[in-house]
């Protein structure tokens, strides 16, 4: 049961790197005129939902949201909570096994 600890990591790396193809997309449809844009609530639930490290390195590898002091100061934020998270649930899991 030693491989619960890699799935989560695995999960992790995986939902961060949609949501910095996320900031991507959003970046692309930004330079677009009336182009459907990705609202910045849903960027801030993926960057909640454990892709804040995507999200923040989407932010400067993009130069998008930079310039917004809510995702300067949220995502790091929500990056401290993503992995105090995973530490919580990593140390649950092995207690359990």
């Amino acid at each position: 049961m030693n491989d619960i600890p890699t799935v989560l990591i695995i999960l992790f790396i995986l939902i961060n790197l949609g949501a910095f193809l996320v900031m991507l997309v959003d970046k692309n449809k930004s330079r677009v005129s009336g182009a459907e844009r990705i609202s910045e609530g849903m960027l801030f639930f993926l960057a909640t939902a454990f892709g804040s490290v995507g999200v923040y390195a989407g932010m400067f590898a993009f130069r998008h949201k930079t310039r917004k002091w809510y995702f300067i100061v949220g995502i790091p934020l929500l990056i401290l909570q993503n992995l105090a998270l995973l530490y919580l649930a990593s140390r649950l899991i092995d207690r359990s096994l």
